[in-house]
């Protein structure tokens, strides 16, 4: 290959382009970053509960206003990357997660609340698609590894809010939202360069990457459509369960066991550690044995943690969150790969379609599950939603479109 050609970020099937760890880093940190900012709203709900007297159904419907507005408009933005690659909205979408933060910290009514909540989901739908494109373009044909670190950003960064909420905003007040506002503008740089390269050697990649998947044909209609039904059926088993634990466990906590605020976020924090944990791993294991099979394990094997969990002790609450987060996350990296698989040469909107549908999906558990805490009580939630994973047994029927890795 010509010195002209690698730095034109062109490869052909044959000669796959390497992978570009520098850029999945970056990538990685900037979804951490995003969910970082992102997670701090959910982290702080038992205080704006207090402070603005609200119900379990107004904090679901807040939960609600962000993951909608995210699930409506990403895979719009995908589909519209995919047709015309925009590489100046990654930098230029961080901007409305400082907003919404500037907005959340001086909220003191519920409409404000509203809006911050409507500016941070508009950040994420800007995101989540347009950085899941540039993760397939770095994979250098490792496209499970590659979600997973980037997705593992995310999670860390999910897992740290809790904690930053505890540590920070509990202590500081709502008002101390605004510094993390400003942590916003360091990803915006990041960004900024990720955009660069994207334009200047990741969509020649891309399109290679998509003419070796699609040599030999199409998968049939009828395999498509299967395989999308299933793997929609899945996230919503996957993310009405995990909803209700990242939106109501500390409620739970504080209710069943009397732990304060602090002690239930430090929970909170262990279980979305956890998720990251899994996350990273699910995509490198997707990728040598076959993503079915990952997907197949990481639902229903959360099944028997989750039926447990409703009658266990504060001591084992802690460590059946954890088993539920390490083996829950693993699903997600499998899910979108296996996706962009199935229809190659979609890659943002495919990617925006399942970020889309788990943010709404999230939203629609907070809520109804929010409404059901109001009528039945928080433990009466946990023990209904523990049969969520049974859900997995239809990973059986997904069709096999891949073969494991050789060593």
């Amino acid at each position: 290959m010509s010195q002209q050609a690698i730095r034109a970020g062109s490869f052909t099937p044959s000669a796959p382009a390497a992978t570009a760890f520098g850029v999945l880093v970056a990538i990685s940190f900037c979804h951490f970053s995003n969910d970082l900012l992102q997670s701090l709203l959910p982290a702080i709900y038992p205080n704006l509960k207090i402070a603005l007297g609200l119900s379990f159904a107004q904090v679901g419907f807040v939960t609600l206003a962000y993951q909608i507005t995210a699930s409506l408009l990403q895979p719009l933005i995908g589909l519209f990357a995919d047709k015309r690659p925009t590489p100046l909205a990654l930098p230029l979408g961080t901007l409305f997660a400082m907003a919404g933060l500037c907005v959340l910290a001086v909220s003191h009514n519920y409409a404000m609340l509203i809006l911050g909540a409507c500016l941070l989901g508009v950040a994420s739908s800007v995101f989540h698609p347009e950085a899941s494109r540039v993760a397939r373009m770095a994979s250098g044909g490792k496209p499970g590894l590659a979600q997973s670190v980037f997705q593992v950003g995310g999670n860390l960064g999910s897992a740290l809010g809790p904690l930053a909420a505890a540590l920070i905003v509990v202590r500081s007040g709502q008002t101390s939202l605004v510094f993390f506002a400003l942590f916003a503008l360091f990803s915006t740089a990041v960004l900024w360069f990720v955009a660069r390269w994207y334009r200047n050697h990741g969509i020649a990649r891309l399109a290679a990457a998509t003419r070796s998947l699609t040599r030999d044909g199409a998968f049939p209609r009828s395999t498509v459509v299967t395989g999308i039904t299933i793997l929609l059926v899945l996230i919503f088993s996957k993310y009405f369960y995990q909803v209700s634990l990242t939106n109501y466990l500390t409620f739970y906590l504080i209710e069943r066991f009397g732990v304060s605020v602090q002690a239930s976020q430090l929970h909170l924090f262990m279980f979305v550690a956890a998720i990251a944990v899994g996350t990273i791993a699910g995509g490198p294991l997707g990728d040598r044995f076959g993503r079915k099979y990952i997907i197949w394990f990481s639902i229903l094997g959360t099944l028997p943690f989750a039926l447990a969990l409703p009658y266990a002790s504060l001591f084992w609450t802690g460590p059946l969150t954890i088993a539920i987060g390490l083996i829950l996350a693993s699903a997600f990296p499998a899910i979108v790969v296996y996706a962009q698989e199935l229809v190659p040469g979609k890659v943002g909107a495919v990617s925006g379609m399942f970020f889309g549908f788990a943010f709404g999906m999230a939203g629609l558990g907070a809520a109804v599950l929010g409404l059901l805490a109001d009528r039945t009580g928080i433990e009466t939630v946990y023990k209904i939603c523990a049969f969520l994973p049974a859900i997995g047994l239809l990973a059986a029927f997904l069709p096999r479109i891949e073969r494991p890795q050789a060593d």
